[in-house]
């Protein structure tokens, strides 16, 4: 079906709606968010002469929802100016208006009568052959349908957001019997490339899979912490990321989600899954029980499982509920001998059978947890999806789980979790015991470069559909890697474009991961037609190893840490003016020298959801790494933002000065990290590499030419003391500290030009010498040491 969605109605802006309506408006689509009108006026609006009739009074909860959402931290727009895609309204006046929407998304509360009385108007409103979708968490989608027309019915189905939606990228696609196959195919490629999410065609069934599967898993555990002892810190502890998933545990979790929310959801399943003994065999929660009677309803009610208090001295002191008790204690920092020693056992597999064999409470919930997660999801497919890989695909892009129930089923290995399920008095379907019958070994494997999993229904493996629209680095490896170090990874993307990825710890930038780019340049040079550095990541790098730099600093070896220097800043001039294209492709943070390598790239492909900023002076140095003079070079060639060479100066200055961090992609081109002229973004994150790779051929087959080094016009003494002057007071007005002074003073000095008496041209070598005799002067100061310590060791002091 060929359909373009240009304009699409949100009918109610509570939560769920606003951040639905802010995503639409984030990826460039005309929004109308409407809600009902309030009942009364309130006092303030008497106070301000508004009447019943009033538009400002009428709008006033759609209106009061999007402000919340425009305060919101993390922010629930890319940009703040995108809110102006957005135009609120009420449901009596501009109803009608919904005839001029490609989509309407119903989010109204959860009431199976209230949402089918929204419906009956949309019918009558909407015009013929646009989408109509229920954001819906547990409503058959079906019951929905009822009355309606033939043409509403064929264009209607569920569609439903996980919370933040800018955030989670899950995206359940619920079709009804009377749903179109046209109008699910789009739905779930739109939702994949317009959208930035994982599309996940979900059966209508109680639940539908994320919220089946993970209201269950947070249930059970929460039931098992309270049987085995443990406290809600140990269980969080143990539920965190030592297996794989976010540092909220569990009950922090519940706080988030809400103690109310995760009561409703789970009695909610119990009513519509009768036949889920599992979800039915829960036994009721005498904390939940307890927290709800005290309305104390986690964070939006500021008191939960965990909440805080003041001290005697006036500190916050935060507390935990006793599970036993259901009193408040001061919190505390859990030890547990099974997770320190499962912290060096290796990667995530090696944790996960370490926590196993642990014979304490923490191996016993381990050992229970996964016996009943793994025997839920082997019963429930295919009745909640025909596809293992949907029910995985679900936990980690709607619960942020590393790896989804199947893929921890393989970790643990296929014979050991049946006998794990089964020593726990759980039930393993027939189907995956057929699986072993057959000889079958995990529930994935690899096979030419392409994922496959075992189809339940055909009994055979097949390749997970619609990977030719990805490229994961760990499909090809097997077969594509030319070369590696400690450092880093090339791989053959094919059509002559090679792939750099950093394999250091958290992607930092250090002496192996310079050493790889150095030779990635040689061989595309020589044998390749251009050069992609990217990876699978959360994040692209978090920046230059500070660690390696403190070892220097502190030692004295000051002409190592300038030979340090000048070899990252070579690179990154490398990485400029060589003779094949270079695109980097980035997500997550893109911080201090990962931003550096960036801005010498020839393109920049960066996910939406790409965090820059070059962070140096947060320790107390200045981008070292040829950022300081990059954006210098920018202010003057009039790429950045304003039409005045000193304003431009000034806002790069400012951007070095403060170690601001965009919260976006699209705010990176506000602060010139990222150039609208040549750099892109996409919203899925998963489509970085292929379109970097695009990128990259396009300039090859278009003739790349080597840059030529241009001089940069830098302004001299008189911007120059502009910039000492504002520092000066920023320092008496004491919002900065001395040593801020200090390094401010350094960045101006080497944005400036150094001691020239007015403006003129110089040499990139020239601002890189300034900028690196400034870098290694900053680290010379016992402050920047501290604050490198600080850094490093979260707090401990500095040796002597």
């Amino acid at each position: 079906m060929k359909k373009h969605i240009n304009h699409v109605t949100v009918l109610g802006s509570g939560v769920m709606g606003t951040g639905i309506a802010c995503h639409f408006a984030n990826i460039g689509v005309q929004v109308l968010m409407l809600d009902i009108v309030p009942r009364e006026l309130a006092p303030e609006d008497t106070a301000k002469g508004l009447t019943m009739e009033s538009p400002a009074f009428r709008n006033k909860i759609a209106a009061h929802h999007l402000g919340e959402a425009m305060k919101n931290k993390p922010a629930a727009l890319y940009d703040a100016s995108f809110a102006s895609r957005i135009t609120i309204g009420n449901m009596e006046d501009d109803l009608e208006k919904i005839k001029n929407s490609d989509w309407i998304i119903e989010v109204v509360i959860e009431r199976l009568d209230i949402k089918k009385s929204v419906f009956e108007k949309v019918d009558a409103l909407r015009k013929p052959g646009s989408l109509v979708s229920s954001n819906t968490s547990g409503i058959p989608i079906h019951l929905m349908t009822e009355g309606r027309s033939e043409d509403f019915k064929k264009h209607f189905l569920g569609t439903h957001f996980f919370n933040p939606p800018r955030y989670l990228r899950l995206f359940e696609v619920i079709p009804t019997p009377d749903t179109d196959q046209a109008v699910v195919d789009f739905f779930v490629n739109y939702g994949e490339l317009y959208l930035g999410k994982k599309s996940v065609l979900c059966k209508d069934t109680p639940g539908f899979i994320g919220n089946r599967v993970g209201v269950y898993s947070m249930a059970k555990i929460s039931e098992l912490a309270t049987d085995l002892g443990l406290t809600v810190e140990e269980t969080d502890l143990l539920t965190g990321p030592i297996i794989g998933r976010p540092k909220t545990g569990t009950f922090k979790l519940t706080d988030l989600v809400g103690v109310d929310v995760a009561e409703k959801v789970t009695h909610g399943l119990q009513e519509n899954a009768p036949h889920d003994n599992m979800v039915n065999a829960l036994k009721p929660s005498s904390s939940i029980e307890f927290l709800i009677k005290n309305n104390f309803l986690g964070n939006k009610s500021r008191k939960g499982y965990y909440t805080k208090t003041k001290g005697a001295d006036g500190k916050d002191v935060r507390l935990a509920l006793d599970l036993n008790t259901l009193e408040y204690r001061e919190e505390q920092r859990p030890t547990l001998p099974a997770v320190e020693a499962a912290k060096q056992a290796g990667g995530l597999g090696k944790k996960i059978a370490s926590l196993l064999a642990a014979k304490d409470k923490a191996g016993d919930l381990t050992r229970k947890h996964f016996a009943a997660l793994l025997s839920y999801v082997s019963n429930r497919v295919p009745e909640i999806s025909d596809v293992i890989y949907s029910v995985d695909d679900a936990m980690t892009t709607g619960y942020a789980w590393n790896v989804g129930p199947f893929q921890y089923w393989d970790l643990i290995g296929l014979e050991a979790g049946i006998a794990l399920i089964e020593s726990e008095g759980h039930s393993v379907s027939d189907w995956t015991k057929d699986m072993v019958k057959d000889g079958n070994k995990t529930f994935y494997k690899l096979e030419g470069g392409k994922k496959m999993y075992f189809d339940v229904l055909s009994k055979s493996y097949k390749a997970i559909p619609g990977q030719e629209n990805y490229i994961v680095l760990d499909n090809l490896r097997g077969e594509k890697k030319i070369w590696e170090n400690a450092g880093g990874q090339i791989i053959d993307l094919g059509d002559g474009i090679i792939n750099l990825e950093f394999r250091s710890k958290m992607n930092s930038i250090g002496g192996e991961v310079l050493e790889a780019i150095n030779y990635a340049i040689d061989l595309a040079e020589k044998e390749y037609r251009g050069l992609v550095i990217a990876n699978n990541a959360d994040n692209f790098s978090v920046g230059a190893n500070l660690g390696m730099i403190l070892m220097l600093a502190a030692d004295g070896e000051w002409e190592d840490l300038n030979a340090a220097v000048k070899y990252f800043q070579d690179t990154t001039m490398r990485i400029r003016y060589s003779s094949i294209p270079v695109v980097s492709g980035v997500q997550g943070m893109v911080f201090g020298g990962g931003c550096e390598i960036t801005l010498h790239s020839d393109k920049v492909v960066a996910a939406a959801e790409s965090y820059m900023g070059l962070v140096e002076f947060g320790v107390g140095l200045l981008p070292g790494g040829g950022g300081t003079k990059e954006l210098t070079r920018r202010a003057a060639l009039g790429v950045l933002p304003d039409d005045v060479q000193t304003n431009r100066l000034r806002n790069a200055y400012m951007t070095i000065g403060t170690a601001k961090v965009s919260t976006s992609a699209y705010e990176a081109f506000d602060s010139g990290l990222l150039i609208r002229e040549k750099d892109t973004v996409v919203v899925n994150k998963e489509r970085v590499i292929v379109e970097a790779k695009k990128q990259c051929l396009a300039m090859a087959d278009a003739g790349y030419t080597k840059p030529i080094s241009e001089k940069v016009l830098v302004q001299g003494k008189e911007a120059l003391g502009m910039f000492l002057v504002g520092a000066d007071q920023m320092l008496h007005g004491h919002y900065i500290s001395e040593h801020d002074k200090f390094i401010s003073d350094k960045i101006a000095y080497v944005m400036t030009g150094g001691n020239l008496s007015g403006k003129q041209y110089v040499s990139e070598q020239y601002l890189l010498d300034l900028e690196r005799q400034a870098f290694v002067e900053l680290a010379q100061q016992r402050k920047t040491l501290e604050r490198m310590q600080f850094m490093l060791t979260k707090g401990k002091p500095l040796r002597n």
